[in-house]
């Protein structure tokens, strides 16, 4: 079975076996080639405006509140805003791009302004809302309104019990069946 040949620099071949890996994988080279096709694209458009991308989120609902807990590694407390709005709840800030010594070959941390926006259902108690950041997660807390929160209804029994009970108690008063 013949083998694939690459040239080398010097003149000489060298053979590389089918299996081997190739240098860069596909996904580098994709890499590559979006961000040369952005490039070309800012140098004859002009440079997009920045986007705020969102972080990972998990929301969860108790019977008297609303939890949000975001993904934010590495961003302090000052650089968050929080803000309700009616229903809505906006979670916005930054992340600041590290200063670095020596050259860097890859990042895939993600930096600049995000937003994480949430409609909640039913009234909301702003005036009460809790956030604490712990261990690059931010933990918010919505209580519900008064209104909103759901009350326990207390059942009445009605049927033979109860036109029985009403006998009784018509009898005990003296009340009853007259004849004429």
């Amino acid at each position: 079975m013949a083998m694939p040949v690459r040239r080398h620099r010097g003149g000489g071949l060298q053979e590389r076996p089918v299996w081997a890996p190739t240098p860069l994988s596909p996904l580098v080279e994709f890499d590559e080639l979006l961000n040369q096709m952005s490039g070309l694209l800012e140098s004859t458009v002009g440079a997009a405006p920045a986007v705020a991308w969102t972080p990972l989120a998990d929301v969860s609902e108790s019977e008297d509140a609303f939890h949000i807990e975001i993904e934010l590694p590495g961003v302090k407390s000052k650089d968050i805003d929080v803000e309700a709005n009616g229903p809505e709840l906006v979670v916005t800030g930054e992340i600041k791009e590290r200063e670095r010594k020596g050259v860097l070959r890859r990042s895939t941390r993600r930096v600049g302004a995000f937003e994480y926006r949430l409609r909640l259902p039913g009234e909301l108690d702003a005036q009460n809302i809790k956030a604490e950041m712990h261990d690059g997660v931010l933990s918010i807390t919505v209580p519900k309104a008064e209104a909103a929160r759901p009350r326990r209804v207390q059942i009445s029994e009605s049927g033979e019990s109860a036109g029985e009970d009403a006998a009784q108690s018509g009898a005990e008063t003296g009340g009853g069946t007259t004849t004429a």
